[in-house]
């Protein structure tokens, strides 16, 4: 592994853990591209693995943090992340047997839908209580379960750790305010992972090497991530925009790259 390799992999780790400390997702969008593009890493499958590996453990030092300031809504995050995982699990095997571009190029697509959902304004009030309990459950389990299942489903088909449909999940199934919905999705964002990255590495698709120097890269990231997002936890709605606009770019790329790549084939 050269010195660039080892450079491009420590900045990959940084922005995913910067990302994920700021908004809860969009860290593994960003890393299978550096992989890919970046770092030179040339199986998609690999890639994927790598990143979902390294995306778990940038997402735990991130908690660490959110855990902290209170901001983890932990039985909400519990029961998403369970739902999720087994949907990962399912969509993790789907995944390792499709064809990498052809799954390079459904990542771009699900990407920039996503994003411009995400440039919407939400119109529903804000629930800053927001709890599941007893009382709660009848409402709010309707909507975790079956989100969380089909975010953890496109996590693992992905192999991503899926925060950028996390924290909108959330929120839709909540109303729970962002910087919330940031905390409480770093918790699913580690499972999702975990789920993902056990699946890959049995195949052999995780490269270790890359995952450390990512993990070291991100553990920075995170910190800076976690500063940026106090500072700007009164502009929410900059926060939101800045983040799908982020992710439908990301995914525009990805997925002409992965045409172009097919088209030259």
């Amino acid at each position: 592994m050269g010195t660039s390799q080892v450079l491009t992999a420590l900045g990959a780790g940084a922005v995913i853990g910067l990302v994920l400390g700021l908004v809860g997702g969009g860290g593994s969008i960003l890393a299978v591209p550096l992989l890919v593009y970046g770092v030179g890493v040339q199986s998609t499958h690999a890639a994927i693995g790598t990143a979902a590996v390294a995306v778990a453990a940038n997402a735990a030092t991130g908690l660490i943090g959110h855990a902290r300031e209170g901001t983890v809504k932990w039985p909400c995050a519990i029961v998403f992340a369970l739902a999720g995982v087994i949907g990962a699990a399912a969509g993790a095997e789907f995944g390792m047997a499709m064809d990498g571009g052809r799954l390079l190029t459904l990542f771009g697509i699900l990407m920039i839908g996503v994003g411009l959902s995400m440039l919407r304004p939400r119109r529903a009030a804000e629930a800053p209580d927001v709890h599941l309990s007893r009382s709660t459950a009848s409402t709010l389990l309707p909507k975790l379960l079956p989100i969380g299942f089909a975010v953890g489903l496109a996590a693992g088909f992905f192999g991503i750790g899926g925060g950028f449909l996390i924290v909108p999940g959330l929120i839709a199934a909540t109303a729970m305010p962002l910087r919330n919905a940031v905390g409480t999705s770093l918790v699913v964002v580690m499972a999702l992972g975990i789920t993902t990255a056990t699946s890959y590495s049995f195949s052999g698709f995780v490269d270790w090497r890359l995952v450390a120097l990512m993990i070291v890269g991100g553990i920075g990231g995170a910190a800076l991530g976690l500063a940026l997002g106090r500072r700007l936890a009164m502009r929410k709605q900059l926060l939101e925009r800045v983040f799908g606009v982020a992710v439908v770019a990301v995914g525009v790329y990805i997925a002409s790259q992965a045409l172009i790549g097919a088209a030259g084939a």
